[in-house]
């Protein structure tokens, strides 16, 4: 793998929904995600996580399903974590520690070296078997829409049964939630101090923009509609420490309503401006 990265950055992510629930809220009916006090709608951090996740896990992996060495995924469907806490103390020759013990830096290091995600967003790896804990380089706030979203549930029927009592019904019921039209702002930060702990390098880096761009192309399901990547602006620093607080750098990015008092029900009803005014020592690179 190449060198940790050298640079800070910060980026913002534009992307909307079309009929569909991008992020449902499990307390309520799974109704998508919504400020309550301002109707705002709300993707969280942990939802776009799962989908680089995946995108790394589905174009790391070869012909037979495993992925390219130091390509693994820590959070995925289906693994017990403390087996691959296991499983790096037994690839370092080394007894495993306890939670309550000192986590061995060879095994920490060992994780990192193995699994993007952990190199990517760190991890605690502190539960059973200790391999301590990592704060990874790149962080993102919560996706908000632009615009209050309007929160929909909408009635289908199901010409199956699922039950042999349920046959004389002759039909089955159900809900969708969905959200006719949003787009939603994510901001998101890498520091360059926090990569050279885990090895986080610029190849990391490219594939982590080329995830945010595609992550929704390899994600689609009756329930989550038309999601897509709109806008991905980059901002690059030439140290390591970086040349201005991150705000500035977001207040660039202005995102107006162009439709009127028509509810916006496209990429369409909207204007995208980039002020190109930034600091010295600061470059813009739109990947989107």
């Amino acid at each position: 793998m190449s060198e940790p990265i050298k640079n800070r950055y910060e980026f913002v992510l534009l992307f909307d929904v079309e009929n569909g629930n991008p992020n449902g809220d499990p307390d309520m009916g799974n109704m998508p995600r919504i400020d309550p006090q301002t109707g705002h709608g709300i993707v969280t951090d942990v939802c776009l996580k799962r989908k680089v996740r995946d995108y790394i896990d589905l174009v790391k992996s070869d012909d037979s399903g495993r992925n390219v060495p130091g390509y693994n995924i820590y959070v995925k469907s289906g693994v017990v974590l403390n087996d691959l806490h296991a499983m790096a103390y037994k690839s370092i020759n080394r007894p495993p520690k306890g939670k309550k013990e000192l986590a061995d830096p060879a095994a920490t290091q060992f994780m990192c070296e193995n699994f993007y995600d952990i190199r990517t967003f760190g991890a605690v790896m502190s539960t059973g078997v200790n391999c301590g804990q990592v704060r990874g380089p790149v962080q993102l706030n919560f996706s908000r829409s632009i615009d209050p979203i309007f929160q929909q549930e909408v009635t289908i029927t199901r010409l199956a049964v699922t039950t042999e009592g349920d046959r004389e019904k002759g039909r089955m019921m159900g809900k969708k939630q969905i959200v006719p039209y949003a787009l939603y702002r994510t901001e998101g930060y890498v520091s360059a101090h926090l990569a050279q702990k885990t090895g986080f390098s610029d190849d990391d880096l490219e594939l982590f923009w080329e995830s945010l761009v595609n992550m929704f192309e390899h994600d689609h399901s009756a329930s989550r509609g038309k999601l897509s990547a709109r806008k991905l602006i980059v901002f690059k620093h030439d140290t390591a420490l970086g040349c201005c607080q991150s705000h500035l750098l977001f207040d660039k990015v202005r995102v107006e309503r162009i439709s009127g008092d028509l509810p916006p029900r496209s990429f369409g009803d909207y204007r995208v401006t980039v002020d190109r005014d930034v600091p010295a020592g600061v470059e813009i690179i739109e990947k989107l």
